[in-house]
């Protein structure tokens, strides 16, 4: 088999498996108290400096695509879950945080996602298989970027 089709298979396979894995993460959040995106944003948002992050640069960090990011922000915001304000260095830019709630709202439902990981992910490969798709996924991210757009 040719490194191209192999290349190609092994895409199909990857995309496949994310595939499942987020019909499955998408099921379970409909049963929790925030949706996966919004969790999604949370959870960048516990990375990121205790200032918060830009808006432009939040939605270059969230895992899932989300074109309309500032639409959910805003309501996020009216849930309690985030602030916004001013770029201080920027008088044009927005500037995204965490709230108290919304860290309270992610240590809540990241328990839970984080047992579905385990589940879904961890009891299907073993140890050493967790490991090498780690370092295979990272290199494929960072191959990625170092492409550039």
């Amino acid at each position: 088999m040719s490194r191209d089709r192999l290349a190609e298979e092994a895409w199909e396979a990857l995309a496949r498996a994310h595939l499942a894995l987020m019909r499955r993460f998408q099921e379970d959040f409909r049963g929790w108290e925030i949706s996966m995106r919004e969790y999604d944003v949370l959870f960048t948002l516990s990375r990121c400096p205790s200032g918060g992050t830009r808006l432009r640069d939040l939605s270059e960090h969230v895992l899932l695509t989300q074109p309309s990011i500032s639409r959910l922000v805003e309501r996020m915001e009216d849930s309690g879950l985030v602030a916004r304000g001013g770029d201080p260095e920027d008088r044009r830019g927005t500037v995204v945080r965490l709230t108290d709630q919304g860290r309270d709202v992610l240590r809540r439902v990241g328990r839970e996602h984080a047992a579905a990981i385990a589940r879904y992910v961890g009891s299907a490969l073993t140890p050493e298989e967790l490991r090498t798709l780690k370092e295979l996924s990272g290199k494929l991210h960072d191959a990625q970027a170092r492409q550039g757009d």
